[in-house]
């Protein structure tokens, strides 16, 4: 079972700039690149971390912009995995 997110992982994905989402208990956070081959080779890696890790985003991609909303739907919510994915995704982006 996975765990639920602490309310120390809550605000370091608020310091993050990863946004409450106001309907339900999940983030997101949107990516700009400087082309289309940026912001897709930015999702592939994140893709290759979601399948390590075997949680996977909510995610849409137009042109340079990458919108990703995380959440578990099994745990109802935010969990240690939306907080790991998080962290994997701000390496990736910087």
């Amino acid at each position: 079972m996975t765990q639920s997110i602490t309310p120390q992982e809550r605000e370091d994905l608020a310091k993050a700039g990863w946004s409450k989402m106001p309907d339900r208990d999940a983030v997101s956070k949107e990516f700009q690149f400087r082309n289309f081959r940026e912001a897709f080779g930015f999702m592939t890696g994140v893709a290759l971390m979601a399948e390590k890790l075997d949680h996977h985003p909510e995610w849409s991609n137009v042109y340079k912009t990458v919108q990703i909303t995380l959440t578990t739907h099994s745990a109802g919510g935010l969990s240690q995995l939306d907080a790991k994915l998080a962290a994997e995704i701000e390496k990736l982006a910087s």
